[in-house]
């Protein structure tokens, strides 16, 4: 399992390797507005207007009201783009509620700039490549992360619970399957 998921992983960033190289090349040579590292301009398929097709993970986020802290944070990170790729990608989505029950200060300390990749890594550690259904993930003990770590599953009567999140609703997106979670799932590095 570790090697499929290893795998996969290496996979997700070859295509996005080959994505960035061939936007690069298709772009003009010589450009007479050249854009500035430090610009504000969001670029990706993250930021592509579609109204006809399935919503991915990142617009079933943006669309929700009790998300609006994952999305900001996701924001942050600069990881839009990594969520609307093909997938299929499981995104475990922590609520407002679940971010609201870290220590006070924690999440306004973590969208700071500085602390941008910390950020990243706790954000990676609630995704996993695969689009299981809650029934379907009873059957793991542990899922492997995007982050390289390793999240508990446990079931306890009808509920799963990863990492020690509890599962409390699924949507289907375009590109996989939103678990909303009921807590943050902190990454043991």
């Amino acid at each position: 399992m570790k090697t499929n998921l290893n795998y996969l992983l290496s996979m997700l960033l070859v295509v996005l390797f080959f994505n960035c190289k061939n936007n690069k090349e298709q772009q003009p040579a010589d450009s007479s507005n050249p854009v500035e590292a430090t610009s504000d301009k969001k670029e990706g398929q993250a930021f592509i207007e579609d109204d006809a097709s399935t919503p991915n993970v990142l617009q079933i986020a943006i669309g929700s009201k009790d998300h609006t802290t994952l999305v900001a944070a996701v924001q942050a990170a600069n990881l839009e783009n990594a969520l609307v790729n093909a997938g299929p990608l499981m995104v475990f989505a922590p609520t407002n509620d679940a971010f609201a029950a870290l220590p006070a200060g924690t999440v306004e300390n973590l969208l700071k700039p500085e602390n941008k990749a910390t950020l990243a890594n706790i954000l990676l550690n609630h995704v996993t490549p695969g689009n299981y259904s809650k029934d379907f993930l009873k059957k793991f003990k542990n899922l492997g992360q995007a982050n390289n770590q390793k999240v508990k599953v446990e079931v306890v009567g009808d509920d799963v619970f990863i990492g020690g999140a509890k599962i409390i609703a699924s949507i289907s997106a375009g590109n996989g399957i939103v678990h909303v979670v009921d807590k943050v799932i902190l990454p043991e590095n």
